[in-house]
């Protein structure tokens, strides 16, 4: 394979590559199944029955079952990942959260999130703080969640090494 150029794939964003402002519309989205639904309120220990009873649900004011609420946390979190968190030291907050718009088993959710701002870290030369506004929403365009994360991120010169060989 001599002759041939090999490209670095997508690294996610470093502390350095976050300007107050942005908007990073992230890049996957997800339709949610039964099935994940079910097997998430059951590992989180939900015993609320709106989430997987669907005589239960035909009697609440939304007249089916709902997603749980914290997978839609998590989901639209995971959507961010490859554009805020990729190169995270720790994340440190999540504030705000809103749930404006129920979600439903069989909608798809995509997120966006807008950068609100940057700092050095005060304890850590290796990173900066960074904070996002963070919003999902359905295939109709209704807005099911948002929030605000606040996260650590590595700068590019600390990042943790990943020996991977060269081609040769």
């Amino acid at each position: 394979m001599s002759g041939m150029a090999e490209i670095v794939g997508w690294e996610g964003r470093f502390f350095e590559d976050f300007t107050v402002g942005d908007v990073y519309r992230h890049p996957l989205g997800r339709s949610l199944t039964e099935t994940d639904n079910i097997w998430f309120t059951l590992l989180t220990q939900n015993t609320n029955p709106i989430h997987f009873d669907n005589e239960y649900a035909k009697g609440t004011a939304f007249g089916k079952v709902l997603v749980n609420s914290c997978l839609t946390l998590a989901l639209v979190t995971g959507q961010s990942v490859t554009d805020i968190s990729q190169n995270v030291l720790a994340n440190l907050s999540w504030t705000d959260v809103m749930l404006p718009h129920p979600v439903f088993v069989g909608d798809t959710i995509h997120s966006r999130s807008t950068v609100l701002s940057t700092r050095e870290s005060a304890k850590r030369r290796e990173a900066g703080i960074v904070e996002v506004s963070t919003e999902g929403f359905n295939q109709h365009g209704d807005v099911v969640i948002t929030f605000r994360r606040t996260v650590m991120v590595y700068k590019r010169a600390f990042r943790p090494g990943v020996a991977v060989p060269a081609t040769s």
